[in-house]
């Protein structure tokens, strides 16, 4: 049985083929939203120019002297490239300057971006015309204000100070807000590391049990979020939904808490899977749209394996390895940022990350990165499956473990 799946979203974003026994019992699960066309420059030149909640952003950016717009970091699939000329346009209709619009990207904890990889994000035509930053989460950020979770809140000074504040952002399933994009470019996005911890750590502790992928209603870290776009004083948001491919299959513009509702309210039906599986004995899970955080498949896999016991493959073709992660990540042999280490694989999960580009810290994310298994090409992998698996072997494929999610 051969399967075709997405790989290298920002190298040619081509497929991979994959060849499973025909004796095996193989269940395919993708998202539901995975076949969704891509949106036409029209359609989403459209949405901007008909935004939700707001007026028109040409009439938010009269007279405005200092014009920052937000994006999103490689961990996320938004074409910066292809939004970032609606809404610069839209600026320079009300009579903004180009020397009086900068450019922020929201690395939360992670590391910052390269060159090569904003050209990837923003274009090339961008990087020449406008100072592109990246946020930096241990300097350069002022204090606006503490929620009422008790969170002091610090924000890039570039964003803070700017008197017209534009987002652009993904909206995926999420592993702790349920789902992201919306002021989750806030917070974490361009807040103070300090600011991050307290949110990661003394505010999810609140209320534990309604955070997790896809838990979105009531979820306490989501109205921390809400709280800190709202003292941060978002004008404008822009959020996209993707299809399979990581294009972008929705877009929708406006006031930021109506745009971020809205995106949800369709997320769940788009990334959810269908079928949902149950009780496999292995689990292929491609992390394709996230593969510089392949870690997340890991959550999905396993609650697909039966008792969560059975053997687990994330497909992790990352060119650029896995994200440097400041709060997160390892830094040494057995310590890391302020929450490391998030977790350990379970003994009961064969785990297998299939990569060909190794490296030796790239499952640091766990406390026991030892028990990984690494193969660089499906041919590795097969051997070592069919020695474990024979015939009959219950069998699922996630094509995009790092974005869909169970409607529980």
């Amino acid at each position: 049985m051969k399967i075709s799946l997405p790989q290298l979203l920002w190298y040619g974003n081509s497929t991979l083929d994959i060849d499973l026994p025909d004796d095996w019992q193989v269940e395919y699960c993708p998202m539901q939203g995975a076949k969704r066309p891509a949106l036409t420059t029209r359609q989403t030149e459209s949405a901007i120019l008909n935004p939700i909640g707001t007026v028109r952003l040409k009439e938010l950016a009269v007279g405005k002297k200092r014009v920052v717009i937000v994006f999103d970091d490689m961990t996320r699939p938004t074409r910066i490239d292809e939004l970032a000329p609606i809404i610069l346009k839209e600026l320079f209709s009300a009579g903004v300057k180009e020397e009086d619009i900068t450019f922020v990207c929201a690395l939360g904890t992670h590391g910052a971006l390269t060159m090569n990889e904003l050209r990837k994000k923003v274009g090339t035509d961008i990087l020449k015309r406008f100072r592109v930053f990246n946020h930096n989460i241990y300097e350069n950020c002022v204090e606006i204000g503490t929620t009422s979770r008790g969170t002091n809140l610090k924000i890039n000074r570039e964003v803070a100070e700017a008197d017209l504040k534009i987002v652009i952002g993904c909206v995926t399933a999420h592993a702790q807000a349920g789902f992201s994009g919306g002021g989750k470019i806030i917070l974490p996005g361009v807040a103070h590391v300090d600011s991050i911890s307290h949110y990661h750590l003394a505010v999810e502790a609140m209320a534990p049990k309604t955070t997790g992928l896809g838990n979105h209603h009531n979820n306490i870290l989501r109205a921390e979020i809400d709280e800190a776009a709202a003292m941060a004083g978002v004008d404008f948001a822009v959020n996209v939904l993707v299809n399979e491919r990581g294009e972008a299959s929705v877009a929708l513009a406006g006031d930021m808490f109506t745009v971020h509702k809205q995106a949800v309210d369709l997320a769940k039906e788009i990334y959810a899977t269908n079928p949902r599986p149950y009780d496999k004995n292995l689990v292929i899970a491609n992390a394709f749209l996230k593969p510089n955080e392949m870690a997340i498949s890991l959550r999905l896999g396993a609650m697909t394996l039966k008792d969560i016991s059975g053997t687990l493959v994330t497909i992790a073709n990352a060119p650029e390895g896995q994200v440097v992660h400041y709060l997160l990540g390892r830094f040494g042999r057995d310590y890391g940022g302020r929450q490391y280490p998030v977790g350990a694989i379970p003994p009961s999960i064969d785990f297998i990350i299939m990569t060909p580009y190794p490296d030796k810290t790239l499952a640091d994310w766990f406390a026991n990165p030892e028990v990984v298994t690494f193969t660089e090409n499906w041919d590795q992998t097969m051997e070592i499956l069919k020695a474990k698996h024979g015939s009959g072997t219950k069998a699922a494929v996630l094509p995009s473990a790092t974005m869909q999610y169970y409607d529980k």
